[in-house]
């Protein structure tokens, strides 16, 4: 998607990954080598003018290397800070963000310890590598401990777990924002998300919201940036909780949740992320109609077709054979006003069997 909205720019791509079926190689060069092969990555950086990333387990160490040789967006500390869960929630209690409460784990002792200073129910999860769910046991109470440990305790070194509060919130909701090299700031509409197993399933934009909880939800995105001199596009995760924001994750790279922008901004993130990242003018952000995003896991839902016979319908295929738990494409409602996307929404769903999905919104969606 960063390729394709780069090209009409003018900017010519190129992608490492170490899957020789990853989707961007059917729309650039594709070089097939490990993000530690240095060989491979010398003769590549030659080959460019700045490098970017789309995966934040990309290793914060190779975008340091490649630094040295090539300007890298977003920075390697950012990288690394998004990386590792208590870093990144120091972080957002430096800029007033608060967080759910939090301990570090390196031992069956400590998460003993900490499941009585933090409460119960909690999460644990990997300090590192852990997105889409993945990487986390939730504790219902003190008997889920010995299962808990089981599960990620050899995971406890040498990057070690947290453990996090659960907390009973209203919604979840994120902010996509980009910052330039000049550092230019702007942020999309806030966007309301709904969460399947631990990964995206729907994505609404704007989400309803205060005013002032916009603004909050803004400046701390903008605070965050500035603070890390980020550049390119962030997305900050939140929880609504007793009508005040929470800091859960920040995602380094353009976000799934903020795929809707496609069609339904001005700017896309993905084209804004490329002029970021390229030192140019930064897009205009703002929602060029409500939309609704449907988030396609483990297969596209069939018959795709009948989803091309509604106007208010875009479909993205990603080109990615069907596996369990993977995101293989998407498809965006936009409309007028918000009671016509939800009509739209509800053909869409119907027409793809998918009623189940679109289910946890319905409250947020005016009635038919």
């Amino acid at each position: 998607m960063l390729v394709l909205a780069g090209a009409p720019l003018g900017v010519n791509f190129a992608v490492v990954d170490g899957s020789r079926d990853a989707c961007a190689g059917q729309v650039a060069p594709l070089h097939v080598a490990d993000w530690r092969d240095f060989d491979a990555l010398e003769r590549f950086a030659a080959g460019v003018d700045v490098v970017t990333f789309d995966f934040e387990n990309v290793p914060a160490e190779t975008a340091q290397w490649l630094s040295a040789r090539v300007p890298v967006f977003p920075g390697p500390a950012a990288l690394a800070l998004a990386q590792d869960r208590v870093s990144e929630k120091n972080a957002f209690r430096a800029i007033g963000l608060q967080t759910p409460a939090f301990e570090p784990i390196a031992s069956r002792a400590e998460l003993d310890a900490a499941a009585v200073r933090v409460g119960l129910p909690a999460i644990l999860k990997t300090r590192r590598l852990g997105y889409d769910g993945k990487g986390q046991f939730r504790l219902r109470g003190v008997a889920d401990l010995d299962s808990a440990w089981a599960a990620l305790g050899a995971q406890a070194q040498p990057h070690g777990l947290v453990l996090e509060a659960f907390v009973p919130f209203t919604r979840e909701l994120s902010v996509i924002a980009v910052r330039g090299r000049d550092g230019d700031f702007r942020a999309w509409p806030l966007t309301q998300n709904w969460h399947r197993d631990g990964i995206l399933a729907l994505s609404l934009a704007p989400a309803a919201a205060a005013p002032e909880l916009q603004r909050q939800a803004l400046e701390h995105a903008r605070q965050l940036a500035e603070r890390l001199d980020y550049v390119g596009v962030l997305a900050l995760e939140l929880f609504e909780h007793e009508g005040r924001l929470l800091g859960n994750e920040m995602a380094p790279r353009v976000h799934n949740s903020g795929h809707w922008s496609i069609e339904g901004a001005v700017v896309s993130q993905f084209e804004n992320h490329v002029r970021a990242v390229l030192g140019w003018p930064l897009g205009d952000t703002a929602l060029r109609a409500p939309s609704l995003m449907f988030n396609w896991i483990g297969a596209l839902p069939q018959p795709a077709v009948a989803a091309l016979a509604l106007s208010a319908v875009r479909w993205h295929d990603y080109g990615k054979a069907p596996r369990p738990g993977r995101k293989v494409g998407h498809a965006t409602v936009c409309a007028a006003d918000a009671g016509v996307l939800a009509r739209q929404a509800r053909a869409l769903a119907r027409a793809l069997a998918c009623e189940d999905q679109l289910e946890a919104a319905r409250p947020w969606l005016p009635a038919a």
